[in-house]
């Protein structure tokens, strides 16, 4: 069964960077790249296939039209987006909606639920992640009067770090770091504040009550435990996370080991080396699918990495 190789597609952002075209080597729009969206079927960016007898198909029309790749899997629209995120300057305090409110405001749009694998980041980095309000009264008292330093929880942040980011948390990745994200297939996001920067000359969009409506009060952390195997035969993985929209692993391969994929299909993006998956070549900035029926071959090289499935 032959591996999907994906051509990324790359998103100039406010805050973006150049790193992209640095570290992974892609040929970049310009220098202020911001996001590449990597495993991707949202038709604000689709990936197409790069290699083999669907060369050339988008991501969407393959799981349209080729079901029995992905197992015969359900749903409508492919379920996951892999995107890598290098934030020069801070991104915008924002929330995402779950499938419901989603699914009612946003004209039948997917929520977002999303996780982040940190690259990459500056020695005192840090990230807004959850907030301090303790009822949803002082929430929006605070919102109102601009208490933002008062509200946002923010915590240090190091390479090789993990968070899961469920609907209703505040979050915002802050400049000087670069990221990994697994997420649902959606583009939903509401902007709570942007530090008040222009954008073309105007300030950007801001969605204070679908965020007030969304935010979870109070913040609950969501905690995820690293096991080793993560339910597969993959020994060299660790579970990062599992929840009801994806688990997401990271493999490290160091010599020979054996890929085993028993999913129904298997998101791959390589973060680090190089190597090959049976006499395939793989290297740092490939993102490719495992269809279903791949099963096992025999990795070998000095790589890593991050893995989704649903």
């Amino acid at each position: 069964m032959e591996i999907l190789f994906l051509e990324p597609v790359f998103k100039q952002m406010v805050w973006g960077g150049s790193r992209l075209g640095s570290v992974f080597g892609y040929d970049i729009p310009g220098e202020n790249t911001g996001e590449c969206w990597a495993v991707s079927a949202h038709p604000a960016g689709e990936s197409r296939i790069k290699n083999g007898e669907y060369a050339g198909y988008t991501l969407g029309r393959l799981w349209k039209e080729k079901r029995e790749l992905f197992g015969n899997a359900e749903g409508e629209v492919f379920p996951l987006l892999t995107k890598i995120i290098d934030a020069k300057e801070d991104l915008s305090i924002q929330v995402h909606p779950d499938d419901a409110y989603a699914g009612e405001h946003e004209n039948g749009a997917l929520g977002k639920t999303e996780c982040w694998y940190v690259l990459d980041c500056d020695e005192d980095a840090t990230i807004v992640i959850g907030h301090h309000a303790g009822s949803r009264e002082e929430l929006r008292r605070m919102v109102k009067e601009g208490q933002w330093k008062e509200l946002i929880r923010e915590v240090p942040v190091r390479k090789g770090d993990f968070f899961q980011i469920n609907p209703g948390c505040v979050h915002a990745i802050k400049g000087g770091t670069m990221i990994l994200e697994t997420q649902q297939n959606s583009d939903i996001t509401y902007r709570l504040y942007d530090y008040d920067r222009l954008s073309n000359g105007k300030k950007r969009e801001l969605h204070i009550e679908k965020s007030l409506d969304v935010i979870e009060v109070p913040y609950k952390e969501a905690v995820t435990e690293e096991k080793r195997g993560g339910g597969s035969a993959n020994t060299w993985f660790e579970e990062l996370v599992e929840c009801s929209k994806y688990t997401v692993w990271k493999g490290t391969v160091k010599g020979k080991e054996i890929l085993k994929q028993d999913r129904s299909f298997m998101l791959v993006s390589v973060i680090e080396g190089s190597g090959s998956i049976g006499s395939t070549p793989v290297r740092k900035g490939d993102h490719f699918i495992l269809p279903c029926g791949f099963g096992e071959e025999e990795v070998c090289g000095d790589f890593t990495v991050i893995c989704s499935a649903v």
